[in-house]
């Protein structure tokens, strides 16, 4: 099948692009037409392998300020401009309330929100100069569900949620959206540790009966990124199968 070129001419940068949904994202972009830049914590190595010479892999921790100067500046060396952000880094560490730390809260809203600050103070102005951007910035639908541990995950995937609605506002006038995509539990190696009865249990409830596959999440995504979703921002997206029915 051709993928239609929807992103041509386009620079997207795709955080946590090493595996998971973030490789299936990159290589989505990738096909329709644009150029991507890969961040990763881990260098995005077979990713960057699989799309050729139209990618660059960073090695960055986007939870820092610092990180995100280090993408910005290879991505004004390499294209010159930036259209699209998609914020897919995450992280999910199980603990209860009494074994939760400060430490471990802050990592937590540090990957799962800070960084989604951190792009937008350094490619807002960027896409601003062109009058044309796109952020996606991944949250989930854990955030509407009953699962013990979560507590700090739930909090800066919310945030995500409060974070795209404001920022909307805020650069609308200038080409520039803001949307979020809230995925069900997905079969990703970052899920490896979560029991096949655990997944059952969740998929077992969705109006789709089955574990989400990453192809699932990227259409959305892409659909998000283009000139198709102009009017569309501020939104958050939920893309579970079916099972969080209110968003």
């Amino acid at each position: 099948m051709v993928e239609p070129q929807s992103h041509a001419g386009r620079v997207a940068i795709v955080t946590g692009a090493a595996r998971g949904i973030g490789q299936r994202i990159a290589i989505t972009l990738a096909a329709r037409g644009a150029s991507l830049v890969l961040v990763d914590l881990d260098q995005p190595g077979e990713t960057a392998a699989w799309l050729g010479g139209t990618a660059i892999s960073i090695k960055a921790d986007i939870a820092r300020n610092e990180g995100w100067g280090h993408v910005a500046e290879e991505v004004d060396r390499t294209f010159g401009r930036a259209d699209i952000v998609v914020n897919n880094a995450g992280i999910y560490p199980r603990a209860l309330i009494d074994d939760l730390d400060f430490d471990l809260w802050r990592k937590t809203l540090a990957v799962n929100l800070d960084a989604h600050f951190l792009s937008a103070k350094h490619f807002v102005p960027r896409m601003r100069k062109n009058s044309w951007g796109r952020f996606v910035n991944i949250s989930s639908n854990a955030i509407g569900m009953s699962v013990d541990g979560l507590s700090h995950y739930m909090a800066s995937k919310m945030g995500v949620i409060g974070f795209v609605r404001g920022l909307a506002n805020d650069v609308g006038s200038y080409g520039i959206t803001v949307n979020a995509i809230l995925p069900a539990i997905t079969n990703t190696p970052g899920n490896r540790g979560v029991s096949d009865g655990d997944k059952k249990a969740f998929w077992q409830l969705q109006a789709i009966k089955r574990l989400a596959e990453p192809e699932d999440i990227v259409g959305p995504v892409a659909f998000l990124t283009s000139d198709d979703a102009r009017f569309v921002t501020g939104q958050a997206v939920v893309v579970d199968g079916g099972l969080y029915k209110v968003s």
